[in-house]
Parts: C-alpha cells; sequence; structure tokens
C-alpha cells in the first residue's frame, strides 16, 4: 500500500520564510494548511502579507494546498486549521510556526509597551498557541510516530542585537519554549526544534533596516560568515529537513541556519 502523505500546518504562509516552507514541503508531496493572518497591524511599523500573496503561494499546489486566514494570536483561528488539516488531509503530522514580526530600534528603556506587547502576543504566545492547537492532533496519530514541531527563533535567541532588547527577549524565550516541549514529548516520538536564521531576504529585513537607517538590506550580509544574505529557500531546506522523518535524533535543539552569524 502506498504512503499516505504527509500533513503540515504552517503558520506565517504568506511570504518569507513561511512561504518557503509551504513550497518546500507542498513541492516534496506533503500536504499543507498554509495560515496567514492577512492583514496589518497598527503596532508593527511595516505592512504585512495579504490574501493576494497567501493565495499566489498556494495557488501552484492545487488541492495539495489549503489557505487559511488566522492570526496566531487566536487560539481558537489556530485550532480550526488543524482541524481542518485533519478533516481535509487525515491528520496532522508538523506544525511549523514561521509567523513573526519585529519592533522596536529603541534603547531598552525606550522601548514602548506596544512594541513588547506585540513581539510577545505574536512571536512568543503565538508559537504556544500553535503547541496547544497542534501538538495534540500530532500525538493523535498512531504509534510509531514520527510528528515534528518547528519554530523559526533568529540570531537574536543567541546573542543582543543593538536596540532590539524585546525582541532579543521573545526569540529567547522560543528557545526555552522549545526545550521544554521537548522534555514534555520525550518518549511520544515527536520532536520540538528551532531554526535561527542569520540574515534573510525577507520584508522583515527590509524593515530593520529601516529600523537602523540603512540604505540596503546589503549592509547585514557583513555579519555573516558567507559574506552573503540568505535566501528563505536555504531557511526552508533546513526546516523541512527537520520536519523529515529523518530527524528523529534531533530534539531540543536549535538548528542555526544563520550563515555563520553566530559562529
Amino acid at each position: 500500500m502506498e504512503a499516505q502523505p504527509r500533513v503540515a500546518v504552517v503558520t506565517g504562509a504568506a511570504r518569507g520564510i513561511g512561504a518557503a516552507v509551504v513550497d518546500h514541503l507542498a513541492s516534496g508531496g506533503w500536504r499543507v494548511v498554509a495560515v496567514d493572518a492577512c492583514a496589518d497591524d497598527p503596532a508593527v511599523g511595516y505592512p504585512l502579507g495579504t490574501r493576494a500573496e497567501l493565495d499566489a503561494v498556494c495557488a501552484p499546489y492545487g488541492d495539495a494546498v489549503l489557505p487559511t486566514v488566522a492570526d496566531v494570536r487566536d487560539l481558537g483561528g489556530l485550532r480550526q486549521a488543524v482541524t481542518a488539516a485533519q478533516v481535509t488531509f487525515g491528520g496532522l503530522d508538523a506544525a511549523v510556526a514561521a509567523a513573526g514580526v519585529i519592533a522596536g530600534g529603541h534603547d531598552a528603556w525606550e522601548t514602548d509597551e506596544q512594541s513588547w506587547r506585540v513581539l510577545l502576543d505574536v512571536d512568543v504566545l503565538g508559537v504556544a498557541n500553535l503547541v496547544t492547537a497542534a501538538v495534540p492532533a500530532l500525538l493523535g496519530r498512531a504509534q510509531p510516530r514520527t510528528g515534528r514541531f518547528v519554530t523559526i527563533a533568529s540570531v537574536a535567541a543567541h546573542q543582543g542585537l543593538w536596540r532590539l532588547s524585546a525582541y532579543n527577549a521573545a526569540k529567547h524565550a522560543v528557545v526555552g519554549l522549545v526545550k521544554g516541549l521537548a522534555m514534555d514529548l520525550r518518549g511520544t516520538g515527536i520532536t520540538a526544534t528551532a531554526v535561527s536564521p542569520g540574515s534573510t531576504r525577507t520584508a522583515m529585513l527590509d524593515a530593520t533596516a529601516s529600523l537602523y537607517d540603512l540604505r540596503s538590506v546589503e549592509e547585514f550580509a557583513a555579519h555573516q560568515l558567507t559574506g552573503s544574505l540568505l535566501d528563505p529557500q536555504q531557511v526552508a531546506t533546513a526546516v523541512g529537513w527537520l520536519c523529515s522523518a529523518e530527524s528523529a535524533a534531533i530534539t531540543g535543539s536549535v538548528l542555526h541556519a544563520d550563515g555563520g552569524f553566530t559562529g
């Protein structure tokens, strides 16, 4: 009997790393529920992904990828996305928390509450909400399981970045969450990992350059041993491997797909 395709839920799917993860998994035969809020946020100083972008990511794969509008701050919406994966595709094998925002550009003591709130709500509680929504479905697969929970962290989870203290704090919390989740999942066959990208060509990097008043995002390339910015597809390849059954030995760990930024 032919093996059933593996199934994933991916947040932040309208563009950037999330969109690249959808593309990587779907092109490899996965069925994917692609989730994005598809709405701007007044607390974030740059435009966020749109429904048109989400539809464009999903369109090449027809019925194999299901576009779903949900904000990661809305646990009910994420639960509906997971249910859609179960009803439409028969279950869930991986959850990828790629939704995230950046805010800041001020010294720690001058960072406003609005910036703290949106970073903690989206970048940390958004991941926690996906844990709450997705892990029961991952556990619902019959043994032996090969379920995967993967989140996008950042180089900011491992070292301080100038005038981004709140973002630093949020991404450190994400790594702590993954380590705790991995312990809670011990013996289940399900792993929990994070990928920490370096400077990657995304709208978020454009926004970071604006926070620093840089003329070009290319100035970030000097921080990476590769001497160049990463493409989202390079990060997605790392995420895709962590989603695979072959990554079973890796849990509670961070994969540094950062071009040597933290090397």
